[in-house]
């Protein structure tokens, strides 16, 4: 008699998982998981920081001193100042740096500011002649004492005028928020 042998039958059928090995197996992935997780988001925090804050310090709207009230004469004479403020680029904070000029004015209790950059081709504009209107030498645009146009000028718009901080002002200093405006436009735009 041939004894016959079954091919399964000498191999043990392999063992079930647990549910306690499946819930280990599960909790080391979801703990892995988590442990790779955080790392990579604090790196792509990190690398996308500059993308999400704006350029520039002073730029980014905030008031920037500029000098005390009585340095600024009270007849009306332009006096250009430069702002030295923090200047963020990317990942590389500056501290102290010039960031631009402005003119500054004031006739009794109102003072005004402008940027000393020519809205036509970004050249500083000068004091004319005169002491109270702006000259730009670069392309021979004229601006009046109040920033206006004047005739023949080939800027597409008036100088522009910055906000001034009047609480800083009732403490006796100058403060402006400082920004830089796309030149060659005839709209006033931000550069960012």
């Amino acid at each position: 008699m041939t004894e016959t042998t079954d091919l399964n039958s000498s191999h043990d059928p392999l063992p079930e998982p647990s549910r306690r090995s499946f819930f280990k197996k599960f909790l080391a992935i979801v703990i892995g998981g988590v442990a790779t997780a955080i790392p990579a988001a604090a790196a792509l925090l990190v690398f996308v920081d500059p993308v999400r804050r704006k350029r520039g310090g002073a730029a980014s709207g905030e008031f920037v001193p500029v000098t005390p009230l009585d340095a600024v004469p009270a007849d009306g004479t332009p006096r250009r100042f430069q702002i030295i403020a923090d200047r963020v680029d990317a990942w590389t904070k500056y501290k102290a740096v010039p960031l631009g000029a402005v003119y500054v004015k004031r006739q009794g209790d109102e003072v005004v500011a402008y940027n000393a950059l020519c809205p036509h081709a970004g050249c500083f504009v000068n004091v004319a002649a005169d002491g109270k209107t702006f000259h730009c030498p670069c392309h021979n645009s004229g601006f009046n004492a109040d920033g206006s146009l004047r005739p023949g000028a080939v800027s597409p718009r008036p100088m522009d005028r910055l906000e001034v901080d009047t609480d800083a002002l009732a403490q006796g200093q100058v403060a402006v928020k400082f920004q830089n405006f796309v030149a060659g436009t005839a709209d006033k735009m931000p550069v960012s």
